[in-house]
């Protein structure tokens, strides 16, 4: 499936008119790897955390760090993952499944959403899953709606998390971690949505347009 295809697929398939952000069950998530390359590159922890009803449950987290022959020096050094950490990690395919047990068909939210779930969809494949059918929110996108269409105000074409960050004043502390990284994009999709709702009313379907 094509970008183009993956992205068609989810504004076509959209919710009844009533269904309210509030009530639905989003689970937010990010993945640190051992790199960006789909193919070559793995994921070392996935991290995620239930939103639902305004309220970020860290109660209900997800936390998997994920047994792994493959490492990258140079992004161990973001990450601060390594080789010898003393933490008991599943094979790829029990962590695979434990996260899949706590997502269910919740919509995910995620900062730059197509490398976490290609990720993801990758490692299902190599052990002979079903790729996700979830739908997915993007943060990137998301923050971009906020702002003012105006050729006064320069707008990037790449929102990083950590912009989201500092406009929003969410604390960095546990940056380049994957739970602390949920968490921080958990809070801007928060705040993006009040924003957004500063302009207009707007229901579930609308984020997704």
């Amino acid at each position: 499936m094509s970008l183009f295809d993956f992205w068609k697929k989810e504004e076509n398939n959209l919710f009844e008119e009533n269904v309210t952000i509030e009530e639905t069950r989003f689970v937010v998530l990010d993945t640190e790897t051992t790199g960006f390359d789909y193919e070559n590159d793995r994921i070392l922890c996935i991290g995620a955390l239930v939103l639902q009803n305004g309220v970020i449950s860290v109660q209900d987290s997800f936390e998997v760090y994920v047994e792994q022959d493959h490492y990258d020096k140079s992004t161990a050094q973001i990450h601060g993952i390594l080789k010898d950490l003393l933490v008991k990690r599943p094979t790829e395919l029990e962590a695979l499944q434990q996260f899949l047990a706590f997502l269910g068909d919740s919509i995910i939210i995620a900062h730059h959403t197509i490398f976490d779930v290609t990720m993801i969809n990758r490692a299902l494949e190599r052990n002979g899953l079903p790729q996700l059918t979830n739908k997915t929110l993007d943060t990137a996108y998301l923050y971009k709606k906020t702002l003012i269409q105006s050729h006064l105000f320069e707008r990037k074409d790449h929102y990083t998390l950590d912009d989201l960050a500092d406009k929003f004043d969410i604390s960095k502390k546990d940056r380049h971690t994957a739970l602390g990284d949920a968490y921080i994009t958990a809070i801007a999709f928060l705040k993006i949505v009040k924003k957004l709702r500063e302009k207009k009313e707007i229901n579930l379907n609308q984020l997704f347009k």
